[in-house]
């Protein structure tokens, strides 16, 4: 049985939280954000 995890929804969610539980970590979670999907989207060529 495989368990399939989708990374860019869960990478979504954990910032979405982190910016509502700190939100003064928002330019840092959005260029996280932006950085790490831009690398999965690579990683998918």
């Amino acid at each position: 049985m495989e368990f399939y995890i989708a990374l860019q929804p869960l990478v979504a969610l954990i910032a979405g939280i982190l910016i509502l539980l700190i939100p003064r970590l928002l330019n840092y979670v959005v260029a996280i954000y932006l950085i790490v999907t831009g690398i999965l989207g690579l990683m998918r060529l």
